[in-house]
């Protein structure tokens, strides 16, 4: 269990390295919150369809994001994300909220909106575990113990595929998973606020060699000899 009252770990990287899985396992070991900031912007997306905005309409969407009020219920695993108090864990997952998610990330205006939520998250849970791809080099620039997860391309989209089959939707072919991922690693990397980075204080691991386990084993293990340090 951490010593400190207040502990702040972030888990950055692009889509598909395992990022919430790990965060959330790791923050159980560790007895913390766990924030998916990911989440957030699922939600956002999945707004932005089921009231037929238009994604290029900055202002109308910020407002409505807003409006909802994103937070969790911090009595559920992992945390339910709850817009008008209604939970969407659900429908954050379907294949019309994640083809929009990456785009609409990149609107700096929504992006200044969530890293001021997810401050005020963190005021509220101050030890807290938060996984993204911003966390450690923009809205935790100061969290003590920061990681960054990667893998190959073909690693990532075979989870990809795993994740499409579980959730009873069609599986598209492995190239074109593979575009995909790459089409928005292009995206996050590239747009101008709160791009997708490795923080230089940032442990990188290869969440491809490893098991879930000997991921979580292993951060768990680093979280620990930064503690007790």
């Amino acid at each position: 269990m951490p010593s400190k009252s207040d502990l702040s770990i972030t888990i950055d990287g692009p889509a598909g390295t395992g990022k919430s899985t790990v965060a959330r396992l790791l923050a159980a070991r560790l007895g913390l919150d766990f924030l998916d900031t990911g989440a957030m912007y699922r939600a956002a997306a999945a707004i932005v369809i089921d009231h037929g905005l238009d994604p290029a309409d900055v202002d109308a969407v910020v407002s409505k994001i807003a409006d909802a009020d994103l937070h969790f219920d911090w009595q559920t695993d992992p945390p339910a994300i709850l817009a008008w108090m209604k939970p969407l864990n659900d429908r954050i997952r379907q294949a019309d909220v994640t083809k929009l998610v990456s785009p609409l990330a990149a609107l700096g205006e929504l992006r200044e909106h969530m890293v001021r939520k997810q401050r005020l998250i963190a005021q509220q849970h101050p030890r807290l575990v938060s996984e993204g791809r911003d966390q450690g080099s923009v809205v935790f620039p100061d969290a003590p113990v920061k990681f960054y997860l990667d893998a190959d391309v073909d690693v990532r989209a075979k989870r990809r595929a795993e994740q499409i089959a579980e959730a009873n939707q069609p599986v598209p072919e492995p190239e074109q998973l593979r575009t995909d991922i790459r089409e928005r690693d292009e995206r996050d990397m590239t747009r101008a606020v709160g791009p997708l980075v490795c923080p230089d204080d940032a442990l990188t691991v290869d969440t491809g060699a490893l098991s879930l386990e000997g991921v979580v084993d292993l951060l768990e293990a680093e979280c620990r000899a930064r503690i007790d340090a």
